[in-house]
């Protein structure tokens, strides 16, 4: 039975990055956020009931209106909780056919807000990526062209580095790349031991 383990990590913390030196090593990776993102735009489903939470507008054509929806959700967290609501099953039914294709002894699957949607539970090990604050917005500022405020609302939807820790088996903190890459290795190793 192919075990999963759960990347997880604020915005700006280097979770792809990570993501990427495992799939180096031969783990196959899922980006929760990144099917998710493939699903609002192609399922019939998610779009009708995304439309009748946010409105017309929430879609130009087949398209998601991603800076009209993002700015009601985090200023309204019952809408953030109502959009989790809609796409997370989905993701979830999506992960699942693509995890019984899998064929290694462990897969990846990485959620930007495994806690925040209490997805703990699914996983036999989870991996929490952080990073200084000021990194982390720099980053996202720089890759999203986003601004500070703008970053400071995504982080306020998500839960504090301490929190996650205390909750997750492994931690790596995303500061010097070499010193990440060393700390995927012996994690990988780790995993592959107790699962053998």
């Amino acid at each position: 039975m192919t075990k999963i383990l759960g990347l997880t990590g604020g915005i700006g913390s280097g979770k792809t990055t990570v993501s990427k030196m495992f799939c180096a090593l031969g783990v196959p990776v899922y980006n929760a956020d990144d099917e998710a993102k493939v699903l609002m735009h192609t399922s019939e489903k998610i779009k009708s009931e995304i439309i009748k939470v946010f409105g017309e507008n929430a879609y130009v054509g087949n398209t998601i209106n991603r800076s009209l929806v993002a700015q009601i959700v985090f200023k309204d967290k019952h809408k953030l909780k109502a959009i989790n609501a809609i796409v997370h099953p989905e993701v979830a039914r999506h992960f699942d056919q693509w995890l019984s294709q899998q064929s290694c002894p462990y897969v990846i699957k990485e959620v930007a807000i495994l806690f925040e949607i209490g997805a703990q539970d699914q996983f036999d090990f989870i991996l929490t990526v952080t990073a200084p604050k000021q990194n982390r917005i720099d980053r996202v500022m720089k890759r999203d062209k986003k601004t500070a405020d703008e970053v400071h609302s995504v982080i306020q939807n998500q839960w504090d580095e301490p929190k996650k820790i205390e909750k997750s088996d492994f931690v790596i903190h995303n500061i010097n790349l070499k010193n990440t890459e060393i700390e995927v290795k012996r994690i990988h190793k780790e995993i592959l031991k107790a699962i053998v």
